[in-house]
C-alpha cells in the first residue's frame, strides 16, 4: 500500500495485518480521488473507520488542509499515527480514539469531504450514516466503500445518492447536498 500521488507520492504505509482489515485497494483509492478530482485542495477529510489512515494521509498528500482519523482499534490508531509520521503529516492531522457514533455526536466541526469504510455487513454504514450528514458542510461529498449487494438508503435529510462506482464485488457510492447534484 502507497500514497498515489501528490507531496507524499509513492511513500509505502505500513497496515495491520489479519482479517480484520481490509485496506481499501490502490485501484479504488485511485478511482475514489479521480472521482473528486480538484475538489480536495484545501478541504477538511474525515477519514472515519480509518483502519491504516491511508485515505487521509492520501487526501493531505492531495492537499487537503486537514484529515481527522477515527478509530475505536487502538492497534489500527498506532499504524495511522505511524503512517502520519512517515509522510509528515502530523500538523494536518487529527487522530481520534473512539467509536464512529461517539466521534459524530460529539463533533462540532463541519467537514468538506468524508469517507466511510465500516467492517461489512454490520449494518454500521446505515447507523452512521444520518449523523455523518450533520457534520457535513452544505457542498460536501461522502464517500461511502461497501459490498456491491449492500443496498444503502439514497437519500438522508438533505443528502442524496449522487453516484455508485463499481469495482469487481466492491462499491463507492457518492452523496452529496441535494442542490449540488447536476
Amino acid at each position: 500500500m502507497r500514497v498515489i500521488t501528490g507531496i507524499a507520492k509513492g511513500t509505502r504505509l505500513r497496515t495491520l495485518e489479519g482479517n480484520d482489515v481490509r485496506p481499501t485497494t490502490d485501484r479504488v483509492k485511485e478511482g475514489i480521488f479521480s472521482a473528486l478530482q480538484f475538489g480536495i485542495e484545501g478541504r477538511t477529510f474525515l477519514d472515519l473507520f480509518a483502519g491504516s489512515g491511508q485515505m487521509g494521509i492520501e487526501a493531505i498528500s492531495r492537499g487537503a488542509k486537514k484529515a481527522v482519523f477515527v478509530d475505536s482499534s487502538k492497534k489500527s490508531l498506532q499504524v495511522v499515527n505511524e503512517n502520519i509520521e512517515k509522510c509528515k503529516f502530523q500538523d494536518k492531522s487529527k487522530v481520534v480514539n473512539g467509536s464512529a457514533v461517539s466521534f459524530l455526536k460529539m463533533n462540532k466541526e463541519k467537514f468538506d469531504i468524508a469517507f466511510l469504510d465500516p467492517p461489512y455487513r454490520q449494518g454500521l454504514l446505515e447507523e452512521v450514516l444520518p449523523l455523518v450528514f450533520e457534520n457535513m458542510k452544505e457542498t460536501g461529498v461522502v464517500l461511502c466503500e461497501h459490498p456491491v449487494d449492500e443496498k444503502i438508503i439514497e437519500k438522508y435529510s438533505n443528502f442524496s445518492l449522487d453516484r455508485e462506482y463499481r469495482y469487481g464485488k466492491i462499491k463507492v457510492s457518492s452523496f452529496c447536498y441535494k442542490e449540488n447534484i447536476e
